[in-house]
């Protein structure tokens, strides 16, 4: 059995079940590496990453760097003398890095690679209608995520499933999955195996542009737009009523399939319902949010709002 001594680096709390997988498990974490504080919110007040509170909260070395090829923050990763790294939902790491532990660094990647390389897995796997995903991880190399495949594990994406419920899902698939991978490390059995050289979908960063419902398209692509997007960043499209031009951030919605004389983006409302012709159907909007207002059920915004009978989303 290896004596290990772990590094661990994320950000976000998805991450966070990881770290707190392996603290259970009762490996070595001789140090965390996460993002520096950072405004965040309406007050910009100074927040700290839910790794680096999780690291607070059990005593564990930090280290924050700005730049990852600082000679001050190579110096104090070299003194921890870790031999292995663990990286969940952090930055690309310069060679000089990750060349350092003896036993290498692994990736946890939330796709089953090569598919879906990139920052947004998670999220373009609904877009896309796929039915699985899963986990996997992968010793890193030179480029994002291409590195030699340690393990995977397959998860299944249910059709009404959102990008919140399917996080959540991987992120406990993942968490278990890494304590495999160090199990095997510890013992010395990794096996691993070259990644094809085509992936056939990747999973780019999501900008703004990206969550703008195209009411044209089919009624099943919208559908999986909005749940691939909630609840964040959250789709959006820009609610024409009367004079009025609101920003409005779609997230629960239920699909209608249906053959109708309605021109794509139209707005048909009652005291209780919301719905938006779409191609081949409607969407039923369930939550949303007008700009400047809080989230809402429709029930609630109907009670106080009222749509314009030539009201429509563009």
């Amino acid at each position: 059995m290896r004596d290990l001594r772990i590094v661990f680096m994320g950000t976000p709390d998805f991450a966070v079940a990881t770290l707190d997988a392996l603290i259970k498990a009762k490996f070595n974490v001789v140090g965390v590496v996460t993002a520096p504080d950072k405004p965040a919110g309406r007050g910009q007040k100074i927040q700290q990453s839910p790794v680096k509170k999780y690291a607070l909260d059990h005593n564990l070395t930090i280290l924050q760097p700005s730049n990852l090829k600082s000679e001050e923050f190579i110096a104090s990763l070299k003194s921890l003398n870790a031999n292995l790294q663990i990286v969940v939902a952090f930055r690309m790491l310069p060679k000089e890095v990750w060349k350092l532990p003896a036993y290498g660094t692994f990736n946890l990647h939330a796709s089953l690679l090569p598919n879906y390389r990139g920052a947004a897995p998670i999220n373009w796997a609904i877009i896309n209608g796929e039915t699985k995903t899963g986990v996997t991880t992968f010793f890193i190399d030179e480029k994002i995520d291409t590195g030699n495949i340690i393990l995977q594990e397959e998860v299944a994406i249910g059709e009404d499933e959102i990008l919140g419920e399917l996080h959540d899902k991987l992120m406990e698939v993942g968490s278990n999955l890494v304590v495999k991978t160090v199990q095997q490390i510890e013992k010395g059995t990794v096996k691993t195996f070259k990644q094809p050289e085509i992936e056939e979908k990747s999973a780019p960063k999501i900008y703004n542009e990206t969550c703008k419902i195209n009411w044209g398209d089919t009624l099943t692509n919208t559908y999986n737009l909005i749940r691939g997007l909630n609840p964040y960043p959250a789709a959006w499209t820009t609610l024409i009523n009367n004079d009025d031009e609101i920003k409005v951030k779609i997230y629960d919605v239920k699909k209608e399939s249906a053959s109708h004389n309605h021109k794509t983006g139209t707005i048909i409302s009652s005291k209780n319902e919301i719905k938006v012709a779409a191609a081949q159907g409607y969407l039923i909007i369930e939550s949303l949010q007008l700009s400047g207002k809080k989230q809402m059920d429709s029930k609630s915004l109907l009670n106080g709002f009222r749509f314009h009978e030539n009201a429509f989303m563009q």
